[in-house]
């Protein structure tokens, strides 16, 4: 099948295809008649299985890292368990961060509702995101 054929039958864009294509993921086979690119069984296979890691948080390293244990012969599953835990901590830290940045936003959206507007100064863009900004590191360094 073709770019388009393959794209459609998985549900993704034909560039999302050529993406995977031209990074060496998928390696169709090319018409000497005509220079088409070919997907076979094989790479519609391998495709399904790189959306199916992306969806699960692997990145395009980890799934090159992940074919080509498979492409060796070897189980890929260790090495899947290993980024698996990675990338599980990695979204728990940005899980976090982004709790943290609610909290401080909730804060300015509290402290700036009772706040007027003030056109700019000399030396400030707007009053209400710096003087959060210095109250906010002034209660830090308490």
């Amino acid at each position: 099948m073709r770019v388009r054929q393959l794209a459609e039958k998985l549900g993704v864009s034909a560039d999302t295809v050529r993406y995977y294509t031209r990074i060496g993921l998928l390696a169709p086979t090319k018409s000497t008649a005509n220079g088409y690119k070919f997907y076979n069984i094989r790479e519609q296979s391998c495709l399904r299985f790189i959306l199916s890691a992306r969806d699960l948080g692997f990145s395009v390293e980890d799934i090159t890292q992940i074919i080509a244990k498979a492409d060796d012969g070897q189980s890929a599953c260790p090495t899947v368990r290993r980024l698996i835990d990675k990338r599980l901590h990695e979204t728990q830290q940005r899980y976090l961060d982004m709790l943290r940045l609610r909290k401080r936003m909730l804060a300015a959206v509290d402290s700036w509702d009772s706040k007027e507007d003030k056109a700019p100064t000399g030396n400030q863009i707007c009053y209400l995101i710096e003087e959060f900004i210095e109250v906010e590191v002034g209660s830090e360094t308490k």
